[in-house]
């Protein structure tokens, strides 16, 4: 068994997904390895990390709406949609800052996907994606760590 270690920067444009396949796919290339499994770390609080749909952009545009309404940036109300809208108290680093760390645990930070013959296991319509929570462009960095043969 081997392994490969690799951190990627990657910069965002601000909220919304960023395909980050073709890089994966390098540094699963550039390791060496044939089959084994591929772990991904997003290193943030309010990025994250998802495999979904690459055909279709309208999809991921659906998908942020869905996370926008379950984690709206003015605050927070009840799960049955009645009562009063309660401002987050965490603001450190503006009114986005909570919101995106609610859908970090909402999503998933870590993924662990299989290859074999040195290509990643992925449905025909996949990409793996970053998923930028902040408002304004971010660098972040994703731990690629390759494990095989």
């Amino acid at each position: 068994m081997a392994q490969h270690l690799q951190r990627l920067s990657i910069s965002t444009t601000g909220q919304g997904f960023t395909d980050i396949t073709s890089k994966i796919a390098a540094v699963l290339g550039s390791s060496g390895l044939s089959q084994g499994l591929v772990c991904l770390s997003c290193l943030h609080t309010s990025a994250s990390l998802c495999i979904n749909e690459n055909a279709d952009p309208r999809v991921l545009t659906d998908l942020l709406a869905h996370l926008a309404a379950l984690t709206p940036t003015e605050g927070v109300r009840p799960i049955s949609g009645h009562g009063p809208m309660r401002s987050y108290s965490h603001k450190n680093e503006g009114p986005d800052d909570m919101p995106a760390h609610i859908r970090t645990m909402l999503t998933n930070t870590n993924l662990n996907l299989s290859f074999t013959k040195g290509n990643l296991l992925l449905g025909q319509w996949q990409g793996i994606y970053l998923i930028e929570h902040r408002a304004y462009p971010q660098k972040r960095v994703v731990t690629v760590h390759c494990l095989g043969d």
